[in-house]
């Protein structure tokens, strides 16, 4: 499962622009080559067939010019992954998240639904807003289904918005807090939602309109006490071994970077571990986030820690015991900026992030 995700809300940024970004992976023993391409409303299909699950879609007739960056070689399926519209809004799709058996019996993925590769070009020319992104998707996961566990951000100069989705037809967004930053490493990571919001006023949380009964009816809701604020993470996700080589150590390292002082993360007193379940979804970082701090930690290779596998000297014994963020695997590095006059600037790089530098298109 690859990819690593991080969003940054406009009172957290140095320019008051909002960042969303994304390294694209390839999978475990292939490299996929991608392209940046821009969709003009000519180009854009109106009937949709994928190649990964024949899903046969027929689109609108309006839609807006966008950028993507599709692969390369034929017959693999678009996977247009980031891009941003005419009316500068945003789209990252996706972030390969995990559940748990529970949520895939109670709503089985579907093998004819959506997914990763359908996603930027069935929406993204079609949105307004972020928030619309959240719902525009919401409409066709509930009618059609995906076939994988996603994660997708929405960013506009003013909002960005995060959705996972749980099962099959089932999903639950947050707004990402103006003066805060979330990460997320393949892994279901909002870890507080509210349905009351959601049903009501739905400023901060948006969801599919039967998820509360959706969780009662199945028993999803794992707090002890009735009391408790619900914990999406435990009803949706999971905390298996793999996440704790593969996953959190990822959110463990970025955060660690954005926070050091905010908590202890090293040592056998550190309130967080690599391989903790509990890491948060989202902090306020210690100092404002800049398009370089981005590409530092989405190149991250656990440097200055005893997990970093291209260490020199001193004790070698746990180099390399987790997953860096910086892989060889990487296709793309898509950083989506957008600014509060009107434009925006899509910063790309290709291949390890480790190895090359991010170039701005306008």
């Amino acid at each position: 499962m690859p990819c690593t995700t991080i969003l940054v809300g406009k009172d957290a940024t140095y320019d008051g622009s909002t960042l969303m970004a994304r390294n694209d992976d390839s999978g475990a023993g292939k490299f996929t080559v991608k392209k940046y391409v821009l969709i003009t409303p000519k180009q854009q299909p109106r009937h949709y067939e994928s190649v990964t699950s024949h899903i046969q879609l027929e689109l609108p007739d309006d839609p807006m010019s966008y950028t993507c960056c599709p692969n390369v070689e034929p017959g693999t399926g678009y996977k247009s992954e980031a891009g941003i519209n005419s009316a500068n809004v945003a789209m990252s799709a996706t972030e390969t998240i995990t559940s748990n058996p529970r949520v895939l019996g109670a709503d089985p993925l579907v093998p004819g639904g959506l997914g990763e590769e359908d996603f930027i070009t069935v929406i993204l020319p079609y949105i307004k807003s972020a928030r619309d992104g959240v719902l525009y998707t919401g409409r066709l996961l509930e009618k059609y289904g995906t076939y994988e566990m996603s994660g997708i951000g929405y960013s506009d100069a003013d909002e960005i918005w995060y959705l996972e989705t749980i099962g099959g037809h089932h999903w639950m967004a947050r707004r990402v807090p103006d003066n805060a930053y979330a990460v997320i490493p393949n892994q279901l990571g909002i870890d507080y939602f509210d349905f009351e919001d959601a049903a009501g006023e739905q400023k901060n949380c948006l969801c599919s309109a039967d998820l509360e009964e959706f969780v009662k009816n199945n028993h999803l809701d794992l707090t002890m006490d009735p009391g408790d604020a619900f914990d999406p993470r435990a009803a949706f996700g999971s905390h298996a071994d793999s996440d704790h080589s593969y996953n959190t150590p990822r959110a463990w390292w970025m955060e660690r970077y954005f926070n050091p002082n905010t908590f202890v993360w090293d040592g056998p007193d550190a309130d967080f571990r690599p391989d903790s379940d509990d890491i948060p979804w989202s902090l306020v970082p210690e100092k404002k986030i800049t398009v370089e701090d981005i590409k530092y930690v989405l190149a991250g290779h656990y440097q200055g820690t005893p997990y970093d596998p291209y260490m020199h000297h001193g004790d070698k014994s746990m180099a390399g015991a987790f997953r860096t963020i910086g892989i060889n695997r990487t296709a793309f590095l898509g950083v989506l900026q957008m600014k509060h006059n009107g434009t925006s600037v899509e910063w790309l790089s290709f291949a390890a992030n480790e190895f090359n530098a991010l170039i701005p298109f306008y």
